[in-house]
């Protein structure tokens, strides 16, 4: 039986195991997977110790991705982008690869959502871990992007270093407000604190509204205030939590997935457990 694992802290919310729980019955895998609570001093040794008694694979979650990736061998390019991985590989000669299947499982969701179309004008707001693990993919599907910081050097920073993939640039809230966006994506981590970024309410009624948090009947913070605004299209980020769980699982296990089938099942057991 392969060993698998996330990490993260808090971990105790995880739908990951779940999920991968789900994965193996459906391709007839046999397979291990449980959350780890991360330690902050020694992170670093659990998840090698991990790795070293026989463990094939393991997802990083919120706050370890960028000491996870500092730990890796050989890196996928989107990983290398990022400078943060969200799934480690062990090799058969016991290296580690990383991989970030984050934007990915994004981009999937989108197109099952079939708000993924090229040349889209897309307003991402944030300009940290969460939107350097997407951006890589959504620039290959050729998105016109524009970030939205409240630190504007920091985007501007993160567009210079992707500017060789596709078009990006940087703007301020009042800038935003006098283009249009065919989708608006919520990178930022405010909705844990109960907060959004007041993104105008015109925009978000005419674009498709994605927060990449996700929470029961979709009503993160930032969603509940784009409903406000009339927004007609949302969606939250469970889709894409399935879908790169869905890449990671084919790294691992060399078969994909049907994310579709597993999504449906989580938000039963989700609309049942409320």
């Amino acid at each position: 039986m392969n060993q698998y694992a996330v990490w993260g802290n808090p971990i105790a919310q995880s739908k990951s195991p779940r999920i991968h729980q789900l994965f193996g019955e459906q391709t007839g895998k046999s397979i291990s997977y449980v959350a780890k609570l991360g330690n902050d001093l020694n992170f670093e040794n659990e998840l090698m110790q991990f790795f070293a008694e026989g463990a094939k694979g393991a997802n990083i979650t919120a706050p370890f991705k960028e000491r996870a990736f500092s730990l890796a061998d050989e890196y996928s390019e989107s990983c290398l982008l990022a400078e943060a991985c969200n799934t480690l590989k062990r090799l058969d000669d016991g290296r580690l690869y990383a991989d970030n299947t984050d934007g990915f499982g994004l981009c999937s969701d989108l197109e099952r959502l079939g708000w993924l179309k090229p040349h889209q004008r897309v307003l991402i707001l944030g300009a940290g871990g969460a939107t350097k693990g997407v951006l890589f993919p959504l620039l290959k599907a050729k998105q016109q992007i524009t970030i939205y910081n409240r630190t504007l050097e920091k985007a501007v920073r993160l567009a210079e270093k992707f500017a060789k993939y596709g078009k990006i640039q940087t703007a301020s809230l009042a800038q935003i407000a006098e283009q249009e966006f065919d989708l608006i994506i919520n990178a930022t981590s405010l909705g844990l604190q109960g907060k959004y970024v007041p993104v105008a309410a015109h925009l978000l009624k005419s674009a498709a509204v994605y927060d990449m948090q996700y929470a029961p009947d979709m009503r993160t913070p930032f969603l509940n205030y784009a409903l406000e605004c009339g927004a007609r299209r949302y969606q939250d980020g469970l889709g894409m939590l399935v879908g790169q769980a869905g890449f990671a699982f084919k790294l691992w296990e060399d078969e994909f997935p049907d994310i579709e089938k597993v999504l449906k099942q989580l938000k039963s057991e989700m609309e049942n457990a409320k």
